[in-house]
């Protein structure tokens, strides 16, 4: 799996990582910017995300993957698709940040293929500050269901992490920023 890291990080670096100044969603600065839909949105890496998350979650017990909207479309279909020809299916859900506001007027996608209290993985392209991420576990967990593992692709290590653990949510990040630039140097 290293060797898929490696990869990724270097895919990474290079389509979603850019340095300068730029303000963020949290509307903290940062000497550094990641979107990550460039590269999940890439064949290959998408790919990579897929087998990475599948890796990640390997042991643990359950039933699907889901994410916040629009961050997390890729990685949630890529990681489906893959578990299944992996031969451990996953199936998928995604939060909206408002309901539809007709019809059922929910905010979770999917949970026809869940059934009450089913445990769960919450993806996320980036951690800054855990935010979003809570937001969307939240809904989840309101619809229904059990969270057991919240993951990222990139953990900034600007305090998620550690807002995320107060929730009682332990964050797996695939790299943090120092292990993504050393990854990709190799």
């Amino acid at each position: 799996m290293l060797e898929l890291k490696r990869r990724l990080a270097r895919l990474l670096v290079e389509k979603s990582y850019r340095e300068g100044d730029f303000v963020l969603a949290s509307g903290r600065r940062s000497d550094y910017y990641f979107d990550c839909r460039v590269t999940a949105l890439h064949a290959e890496g998408s790919w990579l995300i897929g087998r990475l998350f599948n890796d990640l979650l390997k042991d643990m017990d359950i039933r699907g993957v889901g994410g916040m909207t629009m961050g997390a479309d890729p990685l949630v279909s890529s990681t489906t698709v893959l578990s299944h020809e992996l031969g451990r299916p996953l199936n998928g859900l995604l939060v909206r940040k408002e309901s539809k506001g007709h019809g059922t007027n929910q905010f979770v996608e999917g949970l026809g293929n869940f059934q009450s209290g089913d445990p769960v993985a919450m993806l996320e392209d980036v951690v800054t500050t855990g935010g979003s991420l809570l937001k969307a576990c939240d809904r989840v967990r309101d619809a229904g269901l059990k969270i057991v593992a919240v993951c990222a692709i990139l953990d900034r290590e600007e305090g998620g992490r550690e807002k995320l653990k107060e929730a009682g949510y332990e964050l797996r990040a695939l790299f943090t920023r120092k292990e993504l630039v050393e990854l990709a140097r190799q």
